[in-house]
């Protein structure tokens, strides 16, 4: 008989800065980005080392500050072991977000509301991947938001074809069906493949 993987989920200020780097890697685009992708308007992300967007991460996580009043994400543990991230404050923290058309084509929606937040990202941990990891994180999000003020929380995921081709870092927004699963709701198509999810608290 089969043993059935255990996923906790939990701020990610209460992961080690050990356990969040053990989460990016060392090789491939979570690496690179450290998710400050959002974070940064076009212009300035090439200007930024690599060692600053994974300083940025740890302070903007307070990985390592278990009693640290906010953080900007959530780490899974798949049987103990530090698995996947999960970027998940609000909307206003991702300024390349603020410009982009998906979040807001068809919507009159205030780009300043503070009491909506946003999903932007996932990371799972090679050889963590296929287990359940970015769902568990998804259907952790509308509780940790709803708890620290949001009014509302929105993901922006890609539409999977049945039998399309897509690269693993395409999903680092997540796919339609994880967040279908955790109680979101399309809201717009701003194109064929990306949806608005959103919940209102």
């Amino acid at each position: 008989m089969a043993e059935i993987a255990t996923i906790t989920v939990v701020p990610a200020n209460e992961a080690s800065p050990e356990e969040l780097d053990a989460v990016f890697g060392q090789r491939g685009e979570p690496a690179r980005c450290r998710c400050q992708w959002f974070t940064y308007r076009d212009s300035e992300w090439r200007d930024v080392p690599l060692e600053e967007r994974a300083t940025r991460l740890r302070s903007q996580s307070g990985c390592g500050h278990p009693s640290a009043s906010s953080t900007s994400g959530l780490v899974a543990y798949l049987d103990g072991e530090p698995a996947g991230w999960c970027a998940v404050e609000p909307r206003t923290a991702y300024r390349r977000l603020l410009r982009k058309r998906v979040p807001w084509a068809g919507r009159d929606e205030d780009k300043s509301d503070d009491g909506v937040w946003a999903v932007t990202c996932f990371v799972v941990r090679t050889g963590f991947r296929r287990r359940g990891v970015s769902r568990a994180l998804a259907a952790a999000t509308p509780g940790f938001a709803r708890s620290r003020g949001a009014r509302a929380l929105e993901g922006y995921p890609m539409v999977v074809a049945e039998g399309a081709e897509i690269t693993w870092g395409e999903l680092y927004v997540g796919t339609v069906s994880i967040f279908a699963a955790a109680g979101f709701t399309e809201v717009t198509a701003p194109t064929p493949r990306r949806r608005v999810y959103r919940i209102d608290f």
